[in-house]
């Protein structure tokens, strides 16, 4: 990681009437190759951020600077949504997958190459020609992945990519995380559900109210950040018999 790919400054989105800000004077970098995890509770800004990253809204103050290629186009960036049911455009694995690559120009056997190695890299090969909206939600949130992965993009943004996925979906999910990772992708991790993937994290942000409370080592949040008070449950605990397995406040 040797150079910054992301600049966010001073960012603020409201949404009236509300005259609370969603997001209040947000500020960080991202180097490129940096895995990145977001986390907050419900309400925290997560996806207001998100959105404005993917240039799917724009702020009402500050900046969004996403960086330059060789050849002096913005780098781009690629989002995984929570509802990856939405995100799903073709009939079939392979009509889904073929539509990025298809709608950036490529002709159709480059395209259909392109859509059968992102189809295999995220372990869907030999499913090409099943309906896509009859995967389960695993395979449907790494469909969701493939079709991103065909355009390529520089910056891959995971949107709460555990919600209603069972553990081999979990499972499924972290290992195209992981594998990314070693590619030296730059990738965004929006989630509440920190036991789940912070192990892969380089760094963890986190969000309250619309504001950043931390930015800085995994390692350091577990041991010394307040996560509990930010409404986030502390994945450090101990688990030894079944009177234990109730997420209950203590007190």
């Amino acid at each position: 990681m040797t150079d910054t790919i992301l600049e966010v400054t001073d960012i603020y989105r409201i949404f009236p009437p509300s005259t609370v800000p969603a997001l209040d004077g947000v500020s960080f970098s991202v180097q490129r190759g940096e895995c990145l995890v977001i986390s907050g509770a419900n309400g925290s800004g997560k996806s207001v951020l998100m959105h404005l990253i993917a240039n799917l809204d724009r702020c009402d103050r500050g900046s969004i600077t996403i960086a330059r290629d060789a050849q002096g186009r913005e780098e781009t960036v690629g989002l995984v949504f929570q509802d990856a049911q939405a995100q799903i455009l073709g009939d079939t694995v392979l009509e889904d997958v073929l539509f990025g690559p298809e709608n950036r120009g490529k002709n159709a056997q480059e395209a259909e190459e392109i859509a059968r190695t992102c189809i295999c890299r995220v372990g869907l090969a030999g499913k090409e020609q099943l309906p896509a909206r009859s995967l389960s939600g695993g395979e449907k949130r790494r469909l969701a992945v493939a079709g991103i992965l065909a355009i390529d993009p520089s910056i891959i943004i995971f949107d709460e990519p555990y919600a209603n996925l069972d553990w081999d979906g979990v499972v499924g999910i972290n290992r195209v995380i992981r594998d990314l990772k070693k590619e030296g992708r730059t990738i965004l991790i929006l989630t509440h559900e920190l036991e789940k993937v912070l192990a892969l994290a380089h760094r963890l942000i986190v969000l309250v109210s619309g504001k950043i409370v931390y930015n800085g080592a995994p390692d350091t949040a577990l041991s010394e950040a307040p996560l509990k008070s930010w409404g986030i449950r502390s994945p450090i605990g101990s688990y030894r018999q079944a009177s234990d397995l109730l997420w209950m406040d203590e007190t």
